[in-house]
């Protein structure tokens, strides 16, 4: 099975490698993009999380008045 995987991938990197740069640009735009966009996202809601789990934030020591 990774083989199959394995030349697979190869086949479509290869294809990515050689293709025109406008279609690799656009590619880069349409996939890669929203996945980091979708990872910032969740990094920083675990974050937020995290930080909440670990202590008060500065803003809860002094209410505003």
């Amino acid at each position: 099975m990774f083989n199959g995987l394995a030349d697979w991938w190869d086949g479509v990197e290869l294809w990515l490698a050689q293709a025109w740069f406008p279609v690799q640009f656009v590619l880069v735009m349409v996939v890669v993009v929203p996945l980091c966009l979708l990872f910032a996202w969740v990094i920083d809601k675990l974050v937020g999380r995290f930080a909440r789990w670990f202590g008060p934030a500065r803003d809860d020591d002094n209410p505003p008045s």
